[in-house]
């Protein structure tokens, strides 16, 4: 099973989704990100998936999974990169990913998150 990197950057957490996900891949990445989370003390998680032109309902759950569990340990989450074909799969879906913060680049989903974390009174992500 191939493992998706999660970069840190400042304090925030980096992750770019470059293959086609599957079930397995996705549940491990949940589980990775939310350890890397808790290890590092994270408060920004930055989700790029821009290389995904396919998702079915269970990977979106899985991506509004990640957001809560990000959530619950007190990290925000920007999804950034989806496509137009995803975003009304997802909607036709009946997916809504409460909770789901978005941006169209990874540079718009930075500046979410910093003017996030500066809301929240915490320095500057980088």
């Amino acid at each position: 099973m191939q493992r998706i990197p999660i970069l840190e950057m400042g304090r925030c957490l980096l992750v770019t989704i470059q293959v086609d996900l599957q079930d397995q891949t996705a549940l491990a990445l949940q589980d990775d990100l939310a350890a890397k989370i808790e290890a590092t003390g994270a408060r920004g998680v930055l989700i790029d998936i821009s290389a995904l032109e396919i998702v079915d309902s269970f990977i979106g759950r899985m991506v509004a999974s990640i957001s809560g569990i990000a959530r619950v340990l007190d990290a925000t989450t920007v999804v950034v990169g989806m496509q137009p074909a995803v975003a009304i799969t997802l909607v036709e879906l009946g997916l809504s990913l409460e909770g789901v913060r978005t941006a169209l680049n990874v540079e718009r989903g930075m500046k979410l998150l910093r003017r996030s974390l500066q809301e929240d009174g915490l320095d500057d992500v980088s």
